[in-house]
C-alpha cells in the first residue's frame, strides 16, 4: 500500500468512527425527551392549585387538606390559590387558559358540570378544555324536614304536596347548587308542585329550617351532618343508603325515579397537559386519598373520599352535564 493510499484509509476509518459516535450522542439525547413532552423531573417547581371558590368553603378545605401531602409526594410545594367568582366559573376559566404543563391545577365542586348550563356566559367548555385527575370525595344531598314537623316521611310529603298544590315550600344552599336541582328532579319525578325560597349559602336556609319557616330542605350531607339531631331526613339522593343515616330511604326505593345526585370535589388539569404529568399525580393522589388520617379528616367535613381516577370522572362529566342542563332548562334557571 502507498503512502497516500494509507492516509486515504486511515482518513476514512477517523471519519466513520466520528459518525458512529455522533450517531450513538444524537440517539441518546433523543432518548432523553421522554415521549408526549412531559419532563422526567416534573416538578422542577412548586405546583398550584387554582380553588374556584372561596377560602373556608367546601372546595378550600377539600383541596387544603391534601395539599401538603401531595407537595412532599411530588418533592415539591403546592399552593392553594383562591379564585371565587361567577360561582366557580371564573377560576374555572382561568384555569381553562392556563399552560398545560401540570403546574397549574383546578380545585372544583359539581359547580364544574352544573355552570356550563347555569350561566349564560362562562367562557370554559368542561369536555375540550379540562383533562379529569380525580374526584376526590363526594357527599349524597338530602332532603330533610324540621324536627317538629308534622311530616314523617317522604310519602307524607309527596301527598301534601298533590293535595295542595302550590302550598309547601322548600329552600337550599343557593340558585344552581346540586340540592336545588336535585329538588327540581324530585318536583319532575314525582310530580309536585313546591315553591322553591331561596337563601344565599346554606347557613341562612339551614337556619329558615331550623326555626320552622321553611317546609323542606334540600342540602349536602356535610352542610347537614351536624345538625341532623335537629331535623329529620325524609330521603337520600345516592343509589344506595347512606351508612350515617341506616333510617334514611332512597328516592328509588320510594318509587320515586329521580337520577341520584352528589356534591364532588375534584380536580382537573388544563386539556393537552402531557399524559406521563396526569399519571403522576394520580398514582400519587390514589395513594394520599388511601390513608386513613386523610379519610378521617375528609369524613369530618362531611365529605367520603371516591377517589374516582380519570377515567370514572370522564364518565361522570359526560353524565352529569346533560343531566343538569335538562333540569335547569325545564326550570328556567338561567344567571345572565
Amino acid at each position: 500500500m502507498s503512502p497516500a493510499t494509507s492516509i486515504v484509509a486511515t482518513a476514512v476509518k477517523i471519519l466513520q468512527a466520528h459518525s458512529r459516535t455522533a450517531l450513538l450522542f444524537t440517539a441518546a439525547a433523543f432518548a432523553a425527551i421522554p415521549i408526549g413532552g412531559a419532563r422526567a423531573e416534573y416538578p422542577e417547581r412548586p405546583v398550584t392549585i387554582i380553588s374556584c371558590f372561596p377560602a373556608g368553603g367546601g372546595t378550600d378545605i377539600a383541596v387544603r387538606l391534601i395539599s401538603n401531602q401531595l407537595g412532599e409526594a411530588l418533592g415539591k410545594s403546592v399552593i392553594v390559590e383562591n379564585r371565587a367568582g361567577a360561582g366557580g366559573s371564573l377560576g374555572t376559566a382561568l384555569v381553562a387558559r392556563a399552560t398545560p404543563d401540570g403546574y397549574t391545577l383546578l380545585g372544583c365542586s359539581s359547580a364544574f358540570v352544573v355552570n356550563p348550563s347555569l350561566y349564560a356566559n362562562v367562557t370554559y367548555d368542561p369536555f375540550k378544555d379540562f383533562t379529569p385527575i380525580m374526584v376526590l370525595g363526594a357527599a349524597p344531598n338530602l332532603f330533610v324536614v324540621p324536627s317538629q314537623s308534622k311530616i314523617k316521611t317522604m310519602g307524607d310529603f309527596v301527598a301534601e304536596a298533590k293535595a295542595h298544590p302550590g302550598k309547601l315550600n322548600w329552600t337550599s344552599p343557593g340558585a344552581g347548587t346540586t340540592p336545588q336541582l336535585a329538588g327540581e328532579l324530585l318536583k319532575t319525578a314525582a310530580d309536585i308542585d313546591i315553591v322553591h325560597i331561596p337563601f344565599t349559602g346554606a347557613g341562612p336556609a339551614m337556619n329558615a329550617v331550623l326555626g320552622g319557616q321553611v317546609d323542606m330542605y334540600a342540602g349536602n350531607y356535610g352542610s347537614i351532618g351536624a345538625l341532623l339531631t335537629s331535623v329529620r331526613p325524609l330521603a337520600v339522593t345516592s343509589d344506595k343508603r347512606w351508612p350515617d343515616l341506616p333510617d334514611a330511604p332512597t328516592l328509588a326505593e320510594l318509587g320515586i325515579k329521580s337520577p341520584p345526585t352528589d356534591t364532588f370535589q375534584a380536580l382537573l388539569a388544563p386539556a393537552g397537559t402531557p399524559q406521563p404529568i396526569i399519571d403522576r399525580l394520580v398514582k400519587e393522589l390514589t395513594a394520599i386519598l388511601a390513608r386513613p388520617d386523610v379519610q378521617e379528616k375528609y369524613a369530618k367535613i362531611g365529605l367520603p373520599v371516591v377517589a374516582e381516577g380519570p377515567d370514572a370522572f370522564h364518565a361522570r362529566i359526560a353524565r352529569e352535564v346533560p343531566m343538569y342542563k335538562a333540569v335547569i332548562d325545564k326550570a328556567g334557571l338561567k344567571i345572565e
